[in-house]
This record gives C-alpha cells, structure tokens and sequence, in this order.
C-alpha cells in the first residue's frame, strides 16, 4: 500500500503535468473543437489505452531492475529532477500558442480516431519520460513490493489525466472563446502550473533519502 504523501505527490506532478500543453492534449483538445466532444472522448480512449501500456511495463521494468541494483535509484530521481524541472520552465516562460486555439481537422471515423489516441500516447516523450522518472520519486524501496506500488502510483497518475483531459475535452469549446476575450488568463494558468513543477522539482533535487535493498 502506498502512503498517503506518495500519493499526494504524484497527483500533484501529474495534475501539473497533465496542464501543461502536450500532444495528448494537443490531440484530444483539438479533436473535441473540431468534430466534437464525442470524438474528443473517443481520442481520449486510446490514449487511456496507452497510459495503462505504460504503467505496466513501467511496473514490470522497475521492480526487477531496483530489486537488482538499487542505486540507480539515485540517478533516477535527478534525471526526474531535472525533467520536471524543464517542464517548469517551459510553463513558465513567455510565448507560445494555445492548446485551446482553434485549428481546422480532417474528420475521422471512431476507430481511427482511437488509434490516433493510442499511438500519439505511446509515442509521446512526455508520457514515456513521466513514468520513468516520475514514478521512482514516491516508490518506498525498503517496503518492497515494487510492483504493486509503481501500479497503484500509476494509476494515481492516470486518474489524474483522464479526468483533467475528459473535463477539458467536454469544456473546450466554452474554454477556447472564454481565454480568445482574456488572453492575461493563460499567463496566469502558465504560472500557476510553473511554480507547482517548480517547487515538486527542487524537492526532489534535495531530497538527501537513499534506498536499500528490500
């Protein structure tokens, strides 16, 4: 069983994550202005689909290779430091184009437009890098059962994202003409998000706690 600080954690990295512009939202934001919400949804399916591929194989990955060699620990939670820590910077600075900017798309039947959500998820950096550095941050080695952990805190994370994304996907055409007549609103959501994966990210840079084998 996981603790109720790791749990706090990832949802808060993956709340940040989830609001910072990426090709998931990119995809299914853009399908719901352009064809509809139903669609929106649908696109939303694959990429769920793909979320759970990488919480899996995450899983698996992870228990063997910490069970192994646990000092990779370390080097882990820095690349993860790191990453989280770019993302906070990209929020942060100036510039940039709306995720919620209309854009004309091509209509798409259903199944398509699943496995478009699927393949723009599983070839996403942004999700691959999530789950390998993001997960290791909260795992308790000495605990043990790695594997139960890295797929209770990933789905944790992928709660998080298909919520956020269902609601934006259901509000984005009320979004998109709300933030075209207050533009200062998306500097205020870049912010936001910004200090939040900002300070997620020093924490983790500072974090002096080592594992040890389980």
């Amino acid at each position: 069983m996981i603790s109720f600080g790791a749990l706090l954690g990832v949802a808060t990295v993956a709340l940040g994550m989830v609001l910072t512009p990426g090709p998931n939202m990119m995809y299914v934001v853009s399908r719901s202005i352009g064809q509809g919400r139903k669609a929106g949804l649908i696109s939303l399916g694959g990429v769920a689909v793909g979320f759970i591929v990488y919480i899996v194989a995450t899983a698996l990955g992870l228990s063997a290779l910490f069970a192994a060699v646990p000092e990779l620990y370390l080097a882990v939670k820095i690349a993860g430091a790191l990453y989280i820590g770019w993302l906070a910077w990209k929020a942060l600075r100036p510039g940039g184009v709306s995720v919620f900017t209309p854009v004309e798309v091509q209509a798409h039947p259903p199944h398509k437009l699943f496995l478009m959500g699927l393949v723009t998820n599983l070839l996403n950096p942004k999700a691959a890098i999530m789950y390998a550095s993001m997960i290791p941050q909260f795992l308790d080695v000495p605990a043990g059962h790695l594997f139960w952990q890295s797929v209770q805190l990933g789905a944790v994370q992928f709660c998080v994202s298909i919520a956020v994304n269902a609601a934006l996907i259901l509000a984005a055409g009320t979004i998109a003409a709300y933030l075209a007549r207050r533009p200062s609103w998306l500097r205020i959501q870049r912010y936001v998000t910004g200090t939040l994966l900002g300070a997620i990210a020093v924490k983790l840079a500072t974090d002096t706690s080592r594992p040890v084998p389980a």
